[in-house]
């Protein structure tokens, strides 16, 4: 006799959509005060290091320091961001009025016209802030790390006088640890795309494709109030030992493992979850493997301590994994990829929990807990949930899955 799952089928799409509603009420974004604040620890720190100024590139690095949202492109929009005064920005001149509509933390323009080099432009600008070039004692000044590299090749012969690096140690600095107000966004974001799996288990049958799920997706996320899916990745029986995908539609049968990754944002901050579980009855093999990934998955959370290194974290859901004789290392079956990363304004930031990553622990860091297993040939299972690190160690955004048979919790 074939079982299905408590809470996979059974629901029309309608009947599901019906069920969700707006999660969105009272969210808060981001306000201009909290940007000064990150502005003003960047410079403290850039002071503190000797960092004399530092490029903040169109994307999230700007976003994150100003509020300005600006898609990267091939033209040169950004912030200049010195140790000391004040923050001012580059865009070409016909975007002068667009980009101060789109400011947060106001300041001054600096403009170059279609036939000029921004290039140029960006050395004089540093220049009249008070940063010269010299040769002997070169300033540092820090190139966004998420900066197309033209713009660092075309900056790069004009600053001879200048010690270019990444900016990395700045930005990182700061957006790592997370802010009350980006952690209940987060939270929030996180309860939204939850619900939705909810949901979307429940619609399950026979013969469905992986691509109406991932269309009822983008319209269940629509409905709990974000703009559609982030990113969704849909998959059903071998197809989910590819941790990211195929490039091939599948349809749904009767002991087929599925698997869903996805997310979506609110106010810029992003969510992503992963459940994974049977349709139909799960053999004592998916049994096995989907109950060894729980407890690697659970090795790491209790491996999350303030001050532990992040790559001890990705070490303990490995110990965990060879126990149950998966591995070693990245070797399959087993776990193809690092542990974890960090998430915020984009969907995978530093640090990694993975070897090699030592950096410590700290309060207001967040991670994804997602030890993948992946068997060629027959499934993988991943269980990703993410946590946030407090004064008194890691707590969940989502709580993991709570049972192959009953992957959502709803028995009670």
């Amino acid at each position: 006799m074939n079982t299905i799952g408590i809470g996979i089928g059974g629901k029309s799409i309608e009947e599901a959509l019906a069920g969700l509603e707006d999660m969105t009420a009272g969210a808060v974004p981001i306000g201009r005060e909290e940007h000064l604040a990150r502005i003003a620890k960047a410079q403290a720190y850039m002071q503190r290091e000797g960092i004399a100024a530092v490029y903040l590139n169109a994307g999230a690095n700007l976003l994150y320091f100003t509020g300005t949202r600006w898609y990267a492109s091939e033209r040169m929009v950004g912030a200049i961001l010195p140790a000391t005064g004040a923050l001012e920005y580059m865009a070409p001149a016909f975007e002068h009025d667009t980009l101060k509509d789109f400011m947060l933390v106001d300041g001054p323009v600096n403009c170059w016209e279609e036939h000029e080099s921004p290039y140029r432009l960006f050395v004089d600008v540093l220049a009249r802030m008070g940063i010269a070039q010299d040769e002997t004692r070169p300033p540092r000044v820090g190139i966004c790390e998420s900066a197309a590299f033209f713009i660092y090749d075309g900056i790069r012969p004009l600053a001879t006088g200048y010690a270019l690096e990444n900016a990395r140690a700045v930005t990182a600095h700061c957006r790592t640890r997370k802010s009350r107000a980006e952690i209940a966004l987060m939270q929030r974001a996180m309860d939204m795309t939850l619900a939705v799996h909810v949901a979307t288990a429940s619609i399950l049958r026979e013969g469905i494709s992986t691509t109406e799920v991932e269309e009822f997706i983008a319209r269940a996320h629509r409905k709990v109030g974000a703009s559609g899916s982030y990113f969704c990745i849909v998959l059903f029986g071998p197809a989910t030992a590819f941790p990211h995908g195929v490039s091939y539609v599948q349809t749904l049968k009767a002991g087929d493992t599925v698997l869903i990754d996805t997310g979506c944002k609110l106010h810029n901050y992003i969510s992503d979850i992963t459940r994974t579980y049977v349709y139909g009855t799960p053999s004592e093999r998916q049994r096995f493997v989907w109950n060894a990934e729980k407890a690697a998955q659970q090795a790491a959370f209790e491996a999350a301590r303030l001050g532990v290194p992040c790559e001890e974290v990705d070490a303990a859901a490995r110990r965990s994994l060879e126990a149950n004789g998966f591995g070693p290392g990245y070797k399959l079956p087993g776990l193809p990829h690092r542990t974890g990363h960090g998430i915020g304004l984009d969907i995978h930031e530093w640090p990694y929990l993975v070897g090699g990553d030592r950096t410590p622990l700290d309060v207001g860091m967040c991670f994804s807990n997602e030890p993948m297993i992946c068997v060629p040939g027959e499934f993988g299972i991943r269980h990703e949930d993410h946590f946030y690190m407090t004064e008194h160690g890691p707590v969940w955004f989502t709580q993991p899955a709570h049972s192959i048979d009953d992957p959502f919790g709803l028995r009670g």
